[in-house]
């Protein structure tokens, strides 16, 4: 879940709003410790919520012993809006080998050592929507549900979609994954 909608709306509603996810799960996963971070990575498993818990655990007053946990020390990031981490050991992600992941507001990627994003891109089948020299911005979506909340004109649009960019600051790499996120509408 974004950390900006963390911030603006009250936990009461988050809380519902997680439970209101459960039911449309691919796979929820109470227990992020059992998170398996390839697969949350590629979009093939878990819901919304999982991820909602994992970031939050990952982010919160446990994170050392999430960290520990996964193997994975932060590294300085020279762009705001990830966070970065390198791995004790390679993961196998979209059957290629990585020890650098990062993590934006609504989700995990994948650091690659490659230059061009073309053939990732093609591997995974998303839609380019940015193809420029300087900027890749490629997106598929995976889930999208909508339920409005019971008694209220509040309605909830969970959206699991597979990634793959390039960042200015990150010359020479692909970033892929997943994004999970709950919007308010």
């Amino acid at each position: 879940m974004s950390l900006i909608l963390r911030k603006i709306v009250p936990r009461s509603v988050l809380v519902l709003m997680l439970m209101a996810q459960a039911a449309a799960a691919a796979t929820h996963e109470e227990d992020p410790a059992k998170i398996d971070l390839a697969k949350l990575i590629e979009c093939t498993t878990y819901d919304v919520p999982s991820y909602t818990g994992f970031s939050m655990w990952l982010t919160g007053p446990e994170s050392a012993k999430a960290m520990k946990l996964f193997g994975m020390y932060e590294q300085p990031s020279s762009n705001l809006l990830l966070r970065e981490f390198k791995l004790e050991a390679p993961i196998n992600v979209f059957g290629r080998t990585t020890d650098r992941i990062a993590f934006t507001s609504t989700g995990p990627l994948a650091v690659f050592d490659e230059a061009n994003p073309h053939p990732l891109a093609t591997q995974l089948q998303v839609t380019a929507a940015v193809d420029m020299s300087d900027k890749f911005l490629a997106e598929k979506e995976i889930f999208s549900h909508k339920e409005q909340l019971q008694n209220s004109d509040t309605v909830l649009h969970s959206r699991i979609a597979l990634d793959v960019s390039t960042d200015l600051r990150h010359p020479g790499k692909t970033l892929a994954g997943c994004s999970y996120s709950i919007e308010v509408e």
